[in-house]
This record gives structure tokens, sequence and C-alpha cells, in this order.
């Protein structure tokens, strides 16, 4: 028996055997939202609704918040119909509703689309045309160009996709002022350039995953120690990219100072990815440690970097300090 048979039977088993798996229920539907994967996404559109300049009135903004939030979980579980497949040959996805069993194919997309739609004509009704064009658009990429164009057909397409994970900013911002403007597109850039070493961390110690599913990530096609080289370039790029808001005077001290510290904390990560134990081939001798803490510590740098945008706005741009 060859060693993928075993690895799909210990899968087959987990199946099996899972407690949770006796038909669907409010916490599969609950699921097919990647509430985890939204939940950041979904406070960077926060931070651009709180950012945008002029009067945001509360009410409208709370319902900007649910459209980002739905319209992102639309598109999770579009996602998740279309990845099903293989998600089925997946150890980390295996347990998903759907190739689990528990929610049935076409329901699951019947649920992303409607919750999709919802979620743009909502965010027109409340905001504006320009916001719920974005909003739609970024359903789309994620839906359409991302997942069925690009994750299985370049070893770029993190890069190329990141774009779709970067809207919620430029949304929320566009959702008070109706108009597109450089500071939130720079949020949109620093989410973009944010997106690689992120997910690149995480496919080094899921390589065995992705490539049982046959999805060209970039260390299944390219090798262990070309992606370790490119977490590190693209960390020096997402550091420049985040100290623009200070070059062009949008922020002040409290994020400068911020910022320096996570880039500082975001590149020892990447430098450790680097130069880990590794055998020729620049696969890793320790199982990935220092990518799954460059894989953790991402999400802490991405929350705490827009999280600084909002306590240096409060106490520069509203309390005058």
């Amino acid at each position: 028996m060859s060693k993928i048979q075993i690895e799909n039977n210990a899968v087959n088993q987990r199946i099996r055997f899972d407690p949770l798996i006796v038909g669907s229920n409010v916490r599969d539907w609950f699921l097919l939202l990647k509430p985890r994967v939204i939940s950041l996404v979904v406070f960077t559109g926060i931070v651009g609704i709180i950012l945008a300049p002029g009067y945001a009135n509360p009410f409208i903004s709370l319902i900007s918040i649910i459209c980002i939030c739905l319209a992102s979980g639309g598109a999770g579980a579009i996602n998740m119909w279309y990845d099903q497949d293989i998600d089925r040959v997946m150890n980390r996805t295996i347990t998903r509703p759907l190739p689990s069993g528990r929610v049935q194919s076409s329901d699951a997309l019947i649920y992303g689309i409607t919750v999709s739609i919802i979620s743009v004509i909502l965010m027109f009704l409340a905001t504006n045309f320009f916001a719920s064009f974005i909003l739609a658009f970024s359903i789309f990429y994620y839906s359409v160009i991302y997942t069925v164009w690009l994750k299985r057909s370049t070893p770029q397409n993190i890069v190329i996709g990141g774009a779709a994970g970067a809207f919620p900013p430029l949304i929320g911002w566009i959702s008070v002022t109706g108009q597109i403007q450089l500071f939130p597109i720079i949020l949109f850039l620093i989410v973009f350039f944010w997106t690689p070493p992120h997910f690149w961390s995480l496919s080094l110690y899921a390589c065995k995953d992705y490539g049982r599913a046959g999805i060209p990530m970039l260390p299944v096609v390219k090798g262990a120690r070309h992606t370790r080289w490119q977490i590190f370039i693209y960390t020096i790029l997402l550091a420049i990219v985040s100290l623009l808001p200070v070059y062009f005077h949008f922020t002040h001290s409290v994020y400068m100072v911020a910022a320096l510290i996570l880039n500082v904390g975001f590149m020892f990560m990447a430098i450790c990815v680097l130069l880990e134990k590794q055998d020729h081939s620049g696969k890793s001798l320790r199982s990935d440690k220092a990518a799954r803490w460059s894989f953790r510590f991402s999400l802490i740098y991405l929350f705490f970097l827009f999280l600084a945008l909002i306590i240096d706005h409060y106490i520069y741009d509203l309390w005058g300090v």
C-alpha cells in the first residue's frame, strides 16, 4: 500500500468516527462562511470605515460591516462548494461540512450565492453604488478569479489572488465617502503584500496536503527553498508598504512606532524561516516550526497594525494631541 493510500485511509477513518458528523446543523452553515478567515478581513473593513473622513452614521456603518461580513462569508461558501473535491483529500479540510457530507453540494452553492447577493443589495441601499460595486467585484474576484482560475493553475495564485482579501478597507472607506483616495489604496496594498508571506508560511507545512490535492502552491511547484526566499522578499516589501501612511503623513508617531516594531518582528520570523535547519532541497528538519510561528505571527501582525491605525487616528485626529 502506498503512502498516499495510507494517508487517505487515515482521513477516511477521521470522517467515519468523527462524532460531530451526524447531519447538518446551524454550526455547519456557519462554518460554510469561513468565520475564522473572515474575522480579520472584516476587521480591516471596520478600520476603513473609522479612518474615512467625514461623518459616519453609526447605523449605516454597522450595516456596511454586516455587508462586508456577509460578502466575505458568501464568497467563502462558494469557494467551499467549488473546492469540495480537493477538500476531501486534504487533512486540514476533510472535516468541513461539504467533504464530510453534512451539507449537500447544491444547497451550499445556493446558500453562498444568496448570501452574496443580499450583501450587495443591502450595501447599495444603505450606502452608495460605488461601495456596492466594489463589494460585488470582491466576491467575483475571490469566487471566480481566485477559486476557479488562479488557485489551480499557477503557483502565483496567492500573490494575484491576494487582492480578494485586500478589498474590505477600501470598501469600508468608500461606504462612508463614496469615493476612492490614496490612503485606502495604501490599506489595500498592505493587506495585498501581507497575504503571500502569510499563506506561503502555511503552505510550507501543509505542502503534502496541497501536493496530494494537485494544487500548484509555490512549495509544491518551486520547492521549499524558493518559497522561503519569497517569504523573505515579500516581508521586506510589506515593511516598505506598511510605512507609506507615515511617508504621506496620513498617520503619526503611534502608528509609526507600532509599524516599526511589528515589521522587525515579522522580519525576524521571515529570517527564521529562511535559515531554519533544512535538507538540500529546503525542506525543514524541524517539522517547519519556524513556518508555523511565522504564520501565527502574521495574524498578530495584521491585527495590531490596523489596530494601531485606529489608536493613532483617535489620539491625533480626533483628540487633537
